[in-house]
Formats: C-alpha cells, sequence, structure tokens
C-alpha cells in the first residue's frame, strides 16, 4: 500500500515537474518573440513564468541550458533507425533523415524563436563546450562513428571533420531560413546540401 502510495505522489511530482518546465518554456518562447535574446534572462524569464528562481534552476543551469534542451532533446528519433545501415547510401538517408526531422521541429517552434536562438551569444552552440546531451550533433556524430568502425563508411577525412562540416551546412540552412522569415525551403534545401556534401564525403 505504502508503494502504491509513493508511485502516486512520485507521478504527481513529476507531472508537476513536467508543467513547471513547460511554464518556463513558454515564458522564454514568449520573451524571444517579443523582445529578442537580449531580454532573455532568468529574472525576466521567472517572472513572467512566474515561478522562483529556485525552480528556475532546478531543472536548468543557464538561459542558454533551457532553450539546448528545448531544441535538442525534444525531437524523437526512433533508435532502430539508428542501427547499423546496409550500406554507405543508407547511411547518408538516415543522417538526413535525422536532420529533417530537425528542421520540422524548428519550424514547429517558429522562425522568431529559431532567430534568437541561433546567435552567437548562445553559449550552448559553442562545439568547445557543449554537453553530449545535443540533438541531432552527438546524435549523428555517435552514429558515424559506429559505421565508420564497422567499415560501413569509409571517408578520407576525420570523423570531428566530417561532424563540424555538416553542422556548418545545417546551421547555415538554419540561419537561411530565419533570413527569409520563413518563405525559404528549409527542408528541401536541408536534405539538397547534405546529400550533395556527403555523396562527397563517402
Amino acid at each position: 500500500m505504502n508503494q502504491l502510495y509513493n508511485d502516486k505522489e512520485l507521478s504527481r511530482q513529476q507531472l508537476k515537474s513536467k508543467e513547471t518546465k513547460a511554464r518556463i518554456f513558454q515564458a522564454a518562447k514568449d520573451i524571444l518573440r517579443k523582445k529578442g535574446y537580449e531580454e532573455l534572462s532568468i529574472k525576466n524569464i521567472c517572472e513572467e513564468a512566474g515561478v522562483s528562481n529556485g525552480s528556475f534552476y532546478h531543472h536548468f543551469k543557464t538561459k542558454d541550458d533551457l532553450l539546448s534542451y528545448y531544441i535538442e532533446e525534444q525531437p524523437n528519433i526512433n533508435p532502430d533507425l539508428l542501427d547499423l545501415p546496409a550500406d554507405a547510401k543508407d547511411a547518408k538517408e538516415t543522417i538526413i533523415y535525422v536532420y529533417i526531422n530537425y528542421v520540422r521541429y524548428c519550424e514547429e517552434l517558429g522562425v522568431e524563436f529559431m532567430s534568437n536562438y541561433y546567435t552567437p551569444k548562445n553559449q550552448s552552440l559553442n562545439p568547445l563546450i557543449r554537453t553530449e546531451r545535443s540533438y541531432p550533433i552527438i546524435t549523428v556524430q555517435n552514429y558515424l562513428r559506429k559505421c565508420i568502425d564497422a567499415g560501413i563508411i569509409n571517408t578520407k577525412i576525420s570523423l570531428d571533420a566530417l561532424s563540424t562540416d555538416i553542422r556548418m551546412i545545417v546551421i547555415g540552412n538554419v540561419f537561411e531560413w530565419c533570413l527569409k522569415q520563413g518563405k525559404a525551403d528549409f527542408e528541401e534545401n536541408m536534405r539538397r546540401s547534405l546529400k550533395v556534401y556527403l555523396d562527397g564525403a563517402f
């Protein structure tokens, strides 16, 4: 009986935690949309969300950590998709699929959010200090490593260089889409540029 009660309490706590996180993120989105990254402070986020600073820090380390969590962890990829591919062609298609899924998630978040997220001031984008959590960059890098180790992919450049090139292509496509206020063919541009690069890489 006590175990059942504890499970219910845990479920309530988990639900409350999820709701608080959602409120904090919505507040950040609203501030980004109305005022831009410059006004995105933890103080302003907490005031907008109606939560304490303690609540914020319970869930996130910094404002950039908050943004990164939602942009990098939320899209879902079927883990079976990331099993070893049959050949290099399948590997390329999987990598492109991961980033097309990312494109669709960016579109859900909206141009205003993405425009303010992709700023040099957002240190969560810095590959030198970013955490291992980052989707989809680490997802793809780990997938490439697995394919290279299995001999499915043969490339003349290092894994780090390959991952960096892909990251720059992706950021360029996001920037182009934001620059054109969402009027660029985001999905097709991402698909085409990644395919051209990957066809030349392996």
